[in-house]
């Protein structure tokens, strides 16, 4: 069974960091992108970063570019996500996701996908 497990999130200041991490099992992802997506209550789940398989191109959306890092470990077949400078904005719940069969940038074309993990930043 393929699983992805965020882990990481939590209550933080404005200003403040987070580190989320995504632990694949059931099957390796390392020849797969990789990203990040997030929802926050009311909306719809955006995208906020991508990894190309070798971790060699990373993408961004415009609202984190600067302030959030991609990264991923194939021999650990985890991915990271470095969130600096969080905002009250930022606060949702963020998802991994793996494996898309089009475009990394769309949530519709990612065939697995985490529980989520709650980042909440207050001002």
């Amino acid at each position: 069974q393929v699983q992805l497990v965020e882990s990481g999130g939590g209550l933080v200041q404005a200003g403040g960091s987070l580190r989320l991490s995504c632990a694949a099992s059931g099957r390796t992802f390392s020849s797969s992108p990789m990203g990040w997506f997030r929802q926050a209550p009311g909306k719809e789940r955006e995208f906020v970063a991508a990894i190309s398989w070798s971790g060699g191109s990373t993408y961004y959306a415009d609202s984190v570019k600067g302030r959030f890092t991609i990264s991923r470990d194939n021999a650990k077949n985890t991915v990271y996500l470095q969130m600096n400078s969080l905002k009250p904005e930022d606060t949702a719940v963020y998802y991994c996701a793996a494996d898309p069969s089009g475009s990394a940038y769309y949530h519709r074309f990612y065939g697995y996908w985490g529980q989520g993990t709650q980042v909440t930043v207050s001002s």
